[in-house]
């Protein structure tokens, strides 16, 4: 017997390194297929799921755009009082709600007894269903109990000064659930800061700087809302060079009240920095193809089978 158990101790170690290799192995394939993935195809990002067609950051508005073949779900995630990650664009629930206040204020149990789908139906009687009313906000949890690894997540990052254990919470969230080593999940954000920790807790989550170009205070100029980097027109390498440290693309605005602030240039500039450009929220089909053809990477729309429908045409 005891000459036995050191050679039964080694083959077990030799069987559970085979294994950890073969996982270590299998997870790194998964996270370079997404990255081919961003780098080789046009990617269709649900804006809040298909939130043309169905109240945002609910099951319809997802379903939809998983039925009309979008390649990631986008969400915005802000915290309940009580610490759990909640599906919502905005600080407040007056928009898309029959709540009100700031979302930070209110427990979950609060937070799952407003009606989250009626306002839709107010807000565009052309797309109105009776089913959407009573529509019941979602969790981050209640998302990836549904769909788990069978679907690519585009998480973005709100209002973390107000929630500064967010990002540890998001990134703990996705690890748990194999997202980040299945190559499931992107995240996005305004803040600098907030993309930099999440760089730091796990290097290998595939970011994007957000950045909004509006019109100076003296209007004569566009500057980034932020500050992460100058007007489109004033842009260096050393800017994007910046951002490509620690995250793999960028997600500007395209228009600004009807004209365009980014152009062709930009996006080459940003490529030839090796950073991704997903252009947000395009939901004209003319539009896409301009943004197509100037080689954009990727775009937000809240009609994922207009974008599918253009895409069917250029190929």
């Amino acid at each position: 017997m005891s000459t036995l158990r050191p050679a039964l101790v080694s083959m077990l170690a030799l069987l559970g390194s085979t294994t950890l290799l073969a996982s270590m192995t299998a997870q790194a394939d998964a996270l370079e297929q997404q990255r081919e993935a961003l780098h080789n195809n046009v990617q269709v990002i649900a804006h809040r799921g298909a939130s043309g067609y169905a109240p945002e950051h609910t099951w319809y508005a997802y379903d939809k755009a998983l039925a009309m073949g979008t390649d990631y779900l986008e969400l915005d995630v802000h915290m309940s009082a009580d610490g759990h990650l909640v599906a919502i664009h905005d600080t407040t629930l007056e928009r898309t709600t029959d709540g009100q206040g700031p979302v930070k204020e209110h427990s979950l149990d609060e937070l799952k007894a407003l009606d989250a789908g009626s306002w839709f139906n107010r807000a565009h009687p052309e797309y109105a269903d009776d089913a959407y009313a009573g529509a019941k906000l979602l969790t981050l949890d209640d998302v990836i109990d549904r769909y788990g690894q069978d679907v690519r997540y585009y998480i973005e990052t709100k209002s973390p000064k107000d929630y500064p254990e967010l990002q540890d919470a998001l990134v703990n969230k996705l690890e748990a659930e194999g997202l980040v080593q299945s190559g499931s999940v992107v995240i996005q954000s305004f803040s600098q800061a907030s993309l930099q920790e999440v760089h730091k807790l796990n290097p290998d989550i595939p970011l994007i700087q957000l950045l909004w170009y509006s019109p100076s205070e003296d209007g004569k100029t566009l500057e980034e809302w932020t500050g992460v980097t100058p007007s489109p027109a004033d842009i260096t390498d050393a800017d994007f060079q910046t951002i490509a440290e620690y995250a793999d693309g960028v997600g500007p605005n395209y228009l600004y009240e009807g004209g365009p602030v980014i152009d062709a240039s930009f996006i080459e500039q940003a490529h030839a920095n090796d950073l991704l450009v997903h252009v947000y929220t395009i939901n004209d089909q003319d539009q896409m193809h301009q943004l197509l053809d100037w080689g954009v990477d990727g775009l937000f729309t809240n009609f994922p089978d207009r974008l599918k429908g253009v895409l069917a045409e250029v190929e």
